[in-house]
């Protein structure tokens, strides 16, 4: 099994940047690909960005392009989203997702369903 749990989140002003952390535990080898995902109240859920663990392929989702970056850190088994000029449209619980075991492919995908565990989430606010 795997647990996820997310770090980083919290309030800040139009414009301000944050990074959260997504740190993976348990049987980590069987990870394939780790994503963010962001919802906010009253809005269905959305990929925001994700990575392949084996050579680092990444997509960001077009509305955050230019502004948010995934990177990740295998050694610490942590994913991390920075993202910067935020608006207060950015405001959402902000979920780290990841694909664990089946084929070791990249599907370079923002669908929930491809992800098959998920952390309880970090908050992110952002006042104008």
């Amino acid at each position: 099994q795997v647990q996820l749990v997310e770090s980083g989140g919290g309030s800040v002003q139009a414009g301000g940047s944050l990074r959260l952390s997504c740190a993976a535990s348990g049987t980590t080898s069987h990870i394939y690909s780790m994503a963010w995902f962001r919802q906010a109240t009253g809005k269905e859920r959305e990929g925001v960005a994700t990575i392949y663990r084996d050579g680092g392929n990444l997509r960001i989702a077009d509305y955050v392009q230019g502004r948010f970056t995934i990177s990740q850190d295998n050694a610490k088994n942590t994913v991390y989203l920075q993202m910067n000029s935020l608006t207060p449209e950015d405001t959402a619980m902000y979920y780290c997702a990841a694909r664990v075991g089946g084929l070791a492919v990249w599907y370079a995908s923002l669908q929930g369903r491809t992800y098959n565990t998920w952390g309880q989430g970090t908050q992110v606010s952002v006042s104008s």
